[in-house]
């Protein structure tokens, strides 16, 4: 089996919980003055937008770990990290300017061959790349393109260039330290 139940539930998870993170940070419409004098309200076009924009980039940056390894013959399951679902839900809550996102991680046995290591951790970053790369390209169009969809491609372009750039610092436990000093991290 490709991916568990177990997993897709992590998955469900792991996207209502972005979701509701960058909830409100994203205004794609001048505010009512009903949202102004309301603002704790729930909003669910910008509940499902934000879905849409930060979702992506993290979903396929985990299904990148985990078929990369299966496609060099090993096991790998997605799992949430709890602490870091609640540090951000909590970052969230309180209204910091902050936000930690450590919604989980994939489990991969030990992995001996330097390359196949390399290239798995690469994989996570790699799809944020090609995620940033695509709404670069998309946002060549922009005269073609309504509000909504000027600012979907905005934001996953932002979004996807930092989780690139983030996870690739060589620094435990990035993926960047996994790629540059391989197996031995």
């Amino acid at each position: 089996m490709l991916i568990s139940w177990l997993e897709i539930l992590y998955f469900i998870i792991l996207v209502l919980v972005v979701a509701f993170i960058f909830m409100g940070m994203f205004v794609r419409k001048p505010r009512t003055v009903y949202d102004m004098l309301h603002p704790k309200r729930f909003n669910f076009e910008d509940f499902k937008f934000s879905a849409l924009v930060a979702a992506p980039g993290i979903v396929l940056h985990e299904l990148s770990h985990k078929f990369t390894a299966i496609a060099f013959g090993y096991s790998a399951s997605f799992t949430i990290w709890p602490i870091g679902l609640v540090i951000g839900i909590i970052l969230k809550v309180i209204g910091s300017p902050f936000i930690l996102l450590a919604p989980g991680y994939v489990q991969i046995p030990v992995i001996a061959d330097a390359i196949a290591y390399r290239l798995i951790a690469f994989a996570g970053p790699a799809i944020n790349l090609v995620l940033w790369v695509i709404s670069v390209i998309m946002l060549r169009n922009i005269s073609k393109m309504s509000r909504k969809q000027v600012a979907f491609w905005s934001l996953t372009k932002v979004i996807n260039m930092i989780l690139f750039f983030f996870n690739m610092i060589p620094i435990p436990p990035l993926d960047g330290s996994k790629v540059l000093f391989g197996p031995s991290v």
